[in-house]
């Protein structure tokens, strides 16, 4: 997220469409236009413009992923993941 603006200890961030206020004491006193790794109100890592458009491309390809929404892939993913499995098809898939 982008600093915005700051206040001792604090700075309004703003990014992937939420503005919001988060503690900085883990990375010391930002200016405004610096960028923040941000994690549950708290800015976690300061983040030089490139990274941080490396991470915000990670993030837009999770919530593509998430969204099941990918173009060209097919939403099933041809396996099924244990927790799906019954217990025959779990001992088959262990061994047991």
């Amino acid at each position: 997220m982008q600093v915005q603006s700051t206040r001792p200890g604090h700075a309004v961030v703003s990014g992937r469409g939420e503005t919001r206020e988060v503690n900085t004491a883990l990375v010391g006193e930002p200016a405004p236009g610096d960028w923040l790794l941000v994690f549950l109100d708290g800015a976690r890592e300061c983040l030089t413009p490139e990274r941080a458009a490396e991470v915000n491309a990670a993030l837009d390809l999770l919530a593509e992923a998430m969204s099941g929404q990918w173009p060209g892939v097919e939403a099933d993913p041809g396996f099924v993941l244990p927790s799906a499995m019954s217990a025959q098809e779990l001992a088959r898939l262990t061994g047991g």
